[in-house]
């Protein structure tokens, strides 16, 4: 059976982040990827114009629906929006037998709020200790602890913070800081340091949703959390590489990358 793949996230109606950037990963990946969207923006290459929560009993049965039907060999959270979307989420998650990978977004790449500022302490306390993975980025980092990193040797007093919430593992996402594009992976006692080269590209829409796809997509295969996160970033940084323009501003990773180098 083709693993499968549950995203809870918002739609981002240009098509390069939210669940449409979850479904092209998963379906890069080989899994087959469902959904629970959350909210609903109106959104393109300069920003977000608009969003629109949906009603906690929307969320709450789409995901019924799905995973009492047909499983999930894995559970990935994008945007929650709300304190009310957040806590039910993470009931719903708590209770199904799979690994949950938590990315706790914050803000667009456009810096537009994404997660009213009541919610955070819902993601600390109810959302964070039931994630397989957590993949924050640098400014969620300091968001939710205020843990403020401006160096590699930082990585660590970030990564450290945010378990204090209960996840099981981190991924300290580092590519705010100059130089290579280096991550931390921890569960408190083994480190994973996972380094790229840097790519000059500047259409990177969509960064963070396709990594935490792509872990869920290989924890939903049955690897280990280390290489489920080594593979992912392997195939975000060549996304990012292929990184296109669209619209007017930022444009998405190539989530069909690979498909494009081989033909």
């Amino acid at each position: 059976m083709i693993p499968r793949v549950l995203t809870v996230a918002g739609s981002d109606s240009g098509g390069g982040a939210g669940i449409q950037a979850d479904l092209k990963t998963m379906l890069a990946l080989g899994v087959h990827g469902m959904s629970v969207i959350t909210a609903v923006t109106a959104q393109n290459s300069l920003g977000v114009q608009g969003a629109w929560e949906l009603p906690v009993e929307a969320v709450r049965a789409q995901y019924r629906s799905v995973v009492d039907d047909i499983g999930v060999r894995a559970v990935k959270t994008g945007m929650l929006a709300s304190a009310e979307l957040v806590e039910a989420v993470a009931e719903l998650i708590g209770g199904t037998d799979a690994p949950a990978v938590i990315d706790p977004v914050g803000v667009s790449k456009h810096g537009d709020s994404l997660l009213a500022s009541s919610a955070l302490e819902s993601v600390r306390t109810k959302l964070l200790p039931v994630a397989t993975v957590a993949t924050p980025n640098l400014d969620e980092v300091a968001q939710l602890t205020g843990v403020h990193v401006e160096s590699e040797e930082q990585l660590r007093q970030a990564a450290a913070a945010v378990l204090e919430y209960g996840p099981r593992w981190v991924l300290i996402k580092g590519g705010h800081l100059p130089g290579d594009a280096v991550d931390l992976l921890t569960d408190g006692s083994a480190e994973h340091w996972l380094r790229a080269a840097r790519h000059d590209n500047r259409h990177t829409h969509g960064t963070g949703c396709t990594l935490a796809s792509a872990i869920a997509s290989g924890l939903a295969k049955g690897l280990a959390v280390p290489e489920a996160v080594t593979a992912a970033k392997e195939y975000v940084t060549g996304a990012i590489e292929a990184g296109f323009a669209l619209g007017g501003g930022i444009g998405p990773v190539d989530h069909g990358w690979r498909f494009r180098a081989g033909a």
